[in-house]
């Protein structure tokens, strides 16, 4: 294993009725910016119960901030930020909404002209305002972490961001905020927890067993409840197993020590930026080919996976990799997520040209845990997605 070090200072209210505590969790005489996206949060009683959590504070909101928080959108919230000389923020949202804050968090300090330079120079954050979270979807796990990944509609690009100054300071998880979100959503949710810890697994062996164990474990977790969150979210024992798999799937547990792999999220992240693609769909579209193209350099772990996740015992090596894929394929189906880019658009004959342009265009000269992946591979790859 390699050496490492973790720190995660965010502190969790996990469970019904944590609400209540909120207030507690705010600095006192704070100025508060409510941020939030669409507005559903008005429709499932959520924002209710955070206006009377916070009726002792000084808040001012900002709602629209979109599923993929969008860069001109969050210069509006900046200015607001600055005008108001906010000392606090409460995202209370999906991990779009969280994202925005951790941008603005990190923006609200920012010393240079132009902010998206601090998703272009990839400048990791020491210190950012402050800021927490209430947890409206669980997906993303970016409630107990520090990394961000914002829109920008004007170049159609979308750009990852982070650093220890961006731990929210708290997050509310109350798993029965699910009841509400819509079988898409909680499909997606499933779907990008499950990527998440694929990409800090099926790398390749160090002999770190216990890491190993604990990314299986969240893998069957998510499979073992996602037929029950699917039929009845109201299930608040599934609903709790789901909603803290994925905060454990990125908070930083799992990767410490071992290699990670994020190249189905760099190349997930321009289909959404080029076609409006949500975020965990065009991993369940990436990821197969991935795990496919790069199956000489993962069929160790693939086959483990096959094995320890899907009681896939049978055949060799490479072998038992192979039905692995394959059921990962069949699981993003039976969520009802769809795994070739052609079934999300007309416009994908040339999109891996596209992309092996950008990524070329940047610099990401290697991606991947061996970082050996070059542009002319993300476009074999995307090829194969078609």
């Amino acid at each position: 294993m390699n050496n490492f070090k973790y720190k995660n200072p965010t502190k969790i209210l996990f469970g019904k009725g944590q609400m209540e505590n909120l207030a507690e969790e705010i600095p006192e005489k704070a100025k508060v910016l409510l941020l939030y996206g669409g507005g559903s949060i008005k429709k499932n009683g959520i924002y209710d119960q955070v206006k009377r959590a916070t009726q002792e504070f000084d808040v001012i909101e900002f709602g629209g901030i979109p599923a993929n928080p969008e860069y001109e959108i969050l210069l509006r919230a900046l200015e607001v930020i600055r005008t108001e000389k906010i000392t606090f923020m409460l995202a209370v949202g999906g991990g779009s909404v969280l994202d925005g804050a951790k941008f603005l968090s990190a923006a609200a300090l920012y010393h240079g002209d132009t902010p998206w330079d601090l998703l272009t120079q990839k400048t990791p954050t020491t210190k950012g305002l402050p800021f927490g979270t209430v947890l409206t979807l669980p997906a993303t796990g970016s409630e107990m972490n520090s990394g961000a990944v914002i829109t920008r509609e004007e170049t159609k690009e979308k750009l990852a961001m982070g650093g220890p100054g961006l731990f929210p300071v708290f997050s509310v998880l109350d798993p029965q905020v699910i009841v509400s979100l819509p079988q898409r959503q909680l499909a997606n949710g499933i779907a990008d927890a499950f990527n998440h810890v694929l990409e800090q697994y099926i790398t390749y062996p160090v002999g770190a067993s216990l890491q190993d164990r604990m990314a299986e474990s969240v893998l069957q977790t998510l499979i073992e409840v996602a037929p029950a969150i699917m039929k009845d979210p109201t299930n608040y024992t599934a609903a709790s197993n789901f909603m803290w798999s994925c905060t454990m799937a990125l908070n930083g547990i799992l990767p410490v020590g071992v290699p990670t792999d994020w190249a189905v999220h760099a190349i997930g992240h321009e289909l959404t930026a080029l076609y409006g693609i949500d975020h965990a769909r065009t991993l369940a579209v990436i990821a197969p080919s991935h795990y496919r193209y790069n199956l000489a350099s993962k069929k160790e772990k693939l086959a483990q996976y096959a094995e320890r996740v899907w009681n896939i015992t049978d055949g060799t090596l490479e072998e038992r990799a192979k039905l692995g894929i394959e059921h990962t394929e069949q699981f993003f189906h039976e969520l009802g997520i769809k795994t070739k880019l052609s079934e999300y658009t007309k416009e994908f004959q040339g999109t891996a040209q596209v992309l092996s342009k950008r990524f070329t265009d940047r610099g990401w000269l290697g991606l991947g845990e061996h970082r050996s992946l070059s542009p002319s591979d993300v476009g074999k790859i995307v090829e194969m997605a078609y």
